[in-house]
């Protein structure tokens, strides 16, 4: 798994790559209510807004970590955006991402990397 500085995660999977909050982003955002989803099929780069997650306290975007084409979304938050709050590094994942350059996976932090950040926030 990967992060970013703006706290997204990505796990590569099968050549697509998996794409969510993490549990600190979860936890700042608070209760998410609602989750604005993106088209799938929607090019999409690296560092771009990709979905609108709306908590009790305010809105956030959530970006892309990488470029790519957004091959499916987890429709299961339309009904049930609290996955996102009990699960965001597995079943609350966002969306699937097909890489246009898998190099812009290396600009990422690894798991120790993004721990020792929020160790310094």
């Amino acid at each position: 798994m990967k992060y970013t500085e703006s706290h997204e995660w990505i796990n590569l999977q099968d050549g697509l790559g998996v794409v969510g909050v993490t549990e600190h982003a979860q936890k700042e955002l608070g209760d998410i209510v609602y989750v604005e989803l993106p088209k799938e099929g929607k090019q999409v780069k690296a560092g771009e807004e990709a979905v609108v997650l709306e908590s009790t306290k305010a809105a956030a975007d959530v970006y892309s970590p990488i470029s790519g084409v957004i091959v499916e979304v987890n429709h299961a938050l339309t009904k049930a955006s609290e996955l996102v709050n009990k699960s965001p590094e597995t079943e609350g994942w966002l969306f699937k991402i097909k890489p246009s350059d898998l190099k812009e996976l290396d600009k990422l932090l690894d798991p120790e990397a993004y721990q020792a950040m929020l160790s310094k926030a």
